[in-house]
């Protein structure tokens, strides 16, 4: 009887893994996060009374020329065309908090440790409740992916934050990562001037490089070793918002933009990634929007109980950092552009399994305490 009923687990096993396969619509996965890029931006376009705020503002006429509109629709559009024009368009996204469309995470805290965990791992942390550069006990999606035969040594990460490495726990999951450091070694000729370009043009910040050295560093492996899951998480817009200076926050939206357009254009002309790879872009979570000066601040009610005090004068916390929003592009992605939510929202905890669901990979076989895929990005 033992031997009969550990015959039928290992037969339920396999049908899981064959019906998983038979669902597979992709071979390639590129997941792209913007630190702290409010969804306001995204869907309304320039916030003028930010734009125009001299407190702000030091570049308000650039910015307004730039991407101000006579509405939100086409300011939205002039601040990140790519996104609105391409992947919103024939893609599908969710969290315009206007139009019935919410996503939000599902950690406690709203800050970006919490946040890049739920979005890799699938799983809530609670546990996981600094920034503080502690490695990961928990293991994301790409390192277990790694750790099977069919993708091992075929992921890769990038990402302008120094605390990616501790998020990606790269002692234990040993996977190839390229976070605020050099190439090293450099494989070519354009990473040893990416090297000597990033020593010389030092970041205003002491943790966080400039997001074009961590793009173009993910270019250049991208076209070396053609890595099937890719994570790249570029970094200012949040740096700049905690510094209180809108334009450069907006200036930095825009870039990044046209960073994921660049990303998108090598995937459609590289026959490796052409119609077989999804881009997934998200955020780890929002910004303040009332009083105003909260735009520049994200943290739950919790956390300026406890580890935020700086912040202890909001007594519910930064209202709305827990707002974010998610897009996706790609075969097996419904061109649904932008996806009604109703009475509730979609979480961040669910990406990961998603993501798997779209490889034909069954979440539950990885880490069965990962969210549920979300259907609205499957088709």
């Amino acid at each position: 009887m033992k031997h009969f009923i550990c015959a039928i687990a290992l037969l339920l096993q396999v049908e899981i893994v064959m019906a998983a396969a038979a669902d597979a619509t992709v071979s390639n996965i590129f997941l792209v996060t913007l630190d702290g890029l409010r969804w306001q931006e995204v869907f309304r376009g320039l916030d003028e009374s930010l734009a125009t705020n001299g407190d702000y503002t030091e570049r308000s006429e650039t910015i307004i020329a730039r991407y101000g509109a006579s509405n939100t629709e086409d300011s939205a559009a002039a601040l990140m065309p790519f996104l609105h024009n391409r992947v919103f368009r024939d893609g599908t996204v969710v969290g315009n908090r206007d139009r019935n469309s919410c996503a939000r995470v599902s950690n406690s805290w709203y800050f970006s440790y919490p946040g890049y965990n739920e979005i890799l791992t699938g799983v809530v942390d609670e546990s996981i409740d600094s920034n503080a550069k502690i490695p990961n006990p928990n293991k994301t999606f790409l390192e277990l992916l790694n750790d099977t035969g069919s993708y091992r040594d075929q992921v890769a990460a990038f990402g302008s934050w120094d605390v990616f490495p501790y998020i990606f726990n790269v002692e234990r999951s040993g996977l190839h990562l390229n976070a605020a450091q050099n190439a090293d070694p450099a494989e070519n000729e354009f990473e040893v001037f990416l090297n000597r370009l990033q020593d010389d043009i030092p970041s205003p910040w002491g943790n966080v490089r400039l997001d074009a050295f961590t793009h173009h560093y993910a270019l250049s492996h991208i076209r070396n070793h053609h890595p099937r899951i890719v994570y790249i998480g570029y970094g200012e817009t949040d740096d700049f918002a905690h510094d209180g200076q809108y334009d450069q926050y907006v200036m930095a939206a825009h870039r990044n933009d046209r960073f994921i357009e660049e990303l998108w254009e090598l995937i459609s002309s590289d026959a490796f990634y052409k119609d077989n790879t999804v881009l997934f872009v998200t955020v780890d979570h929002g910004r303040g929007e009332e009083p105003e000066e909260t735009w520049r601040h994200h943290a739950s009610k919790k956390s300026v109980s406890r580890n935020m005090q700086s912040l202890a004068r909001y007594e519910e916390g930064i209202v709305g950092s827990d707002a974010v929003w998610m897009a996706a592009i790609g075969p097996g992605v419904p061109a649904s552009g932008l996806v009604a939510t109703g009475d509730g929202c979609l979480t961040s905890d669910r990406i990961a399994a998603t993501l798997l669901k779209l490889l034909g990979e069954d979440y539950r076989l990885f880490n069965p305490g990962m969210g549920a895929p979300m259907s609205e990005f499957l088709q």
